[in-house]
């Protein structure tokens, strides 16, 4: 059984180790320090029965935007661990977060254009979208999906948009 939970500073350097074993893309150690100090809620790991960190989404909120929307900033899972839905699980869990604490509108990424993989799963399983291309975004010069889903529609978004014309209801009922 695997676990999705928040990440913990102490994850961090196995956070590490797998983006190391699964991803051309590697951060340097602050790098984790600063998403998980600045954006806690939004970076969970998969730890398998025995507490190894299997996978994990690092993920953060776009600061100067003119909407509110989340950019997933890494996201890997072990080769031993794919094929079960981690990914899935994982990025459902940032989501989630991303909406819950900080109304996001949209969650965006970006993904190589040769990883056929990661792009079923952004599109087909996830339902993101092609937003633009951008050209050589890659330190090897490959280029990069941008990629965008809507979280207008979320059903935490939903939820919290039909409690609060509930209390605006009953408000006006009061008067």
């Amino acid at each position: 059984m695997v676990n999705i939970r928040r990440a913990r500073v102490e994850d961090l350097l196995e956070m590490q180790a797998c983006n190391l074993a699964c991803l051309p893309e590697n951060y340097q150690l602050k790098y984790y320090f600063y998403h998980i100090f600045s954006w806690p809620q939004l970076l969970h790991v998969a730890e398998d029965s025995s507490k190894k960190i299997v996978g994990y989404v690092m993920a953060k909120m776009e600061e100067d935007a003119s909407e509110s929307h989340g950019h997933i900033t890494s996201l890997a899972v072990l080769r031993s661990h794919r094929k079960l839905g981690l990914a899935t699980r994982l990025m459902k869990a940032a989501e989630y977060d991303m909406v819950e604490c900080f109304d996001a509108e949209y969650v965006s990424l970006h993904v190589r254009k040769s990883n056929r993989a990661a792009f079923h799963l952004y599109s087909e399983t996830l339902g993101f979208q092609v937003h633009d291309i951008e050209k050589s975004y890659y330190a090897d010069d490959e280029d990069a999906y941008d990629m965008r889903k809507d979280l207008r529609d979320h059903p935490r978004k939903k939820k919290n948009r039909e409690a609060a014309d509930q209390l605006a209801s009953d408000v006006k009922n009061i008067s």
